[in-house]
């Protein structure tokens, strides 16, 4: 018996590669990269970073309810954008989404992003909330 549980959802995009979008490993649950991929179309609609960054994080929400977690269960954030000048862009439609205490976060520029993408969002989560001491 394997210890690593897939995640997957039917209002999530479908992996495009060799991954699952999510594992559970334990009390851990780890998800891969969200790009901003319309999961009814399978198609990046969104032109603006703002916009897909949305998407992104609405593709994480659908697989978080599909492991019974919420935004309050992400611990760390990884942002990759085509262009750092987005920056502040996707930095205002992510704090629609994460309370405090914030999960930790890196955000880099990268050189470039699967379907020409300009943000893609991966989170690490723990069963369990955290809360402010």
């Amino acid at each position: 018996m394997s210890f690593q549980i897939p995640i997957t959802s039917e209002k999530a995009p479908k992996a495009i590669g060799c991954y699952s979008p999510g594992l559970c490993l334990g009390g851990l649950v780890l998800f891969s990269g969200q790009l901003p991929i319309n999961p009814e179309t399978g198609k990046i609609e969104a032109e603006d970073a703002g916009s897909q960054a949305k998407q992104s994080l609405d593709n994480i929400g659908a697989l978080l309810e599909a492991a019974d977690l919420t935004y309050e269960n992400v611990v760390r954030t990884t942002i990759y954008l085509a262009d750092i000048n987005d920056f502040a862009a996707v930095n205002s439609v992510y704090a629609e989404y994460v309370r405090e205490p914030y999960p930790v976060r890196s955000c880099v520029q990268v050189g470039a992003l699967p379907m020409g993408a300009k943000v893609e969002i991966e989170v690490t989560c723990i069963r369990g909330t955290l809360k402010a001491e």
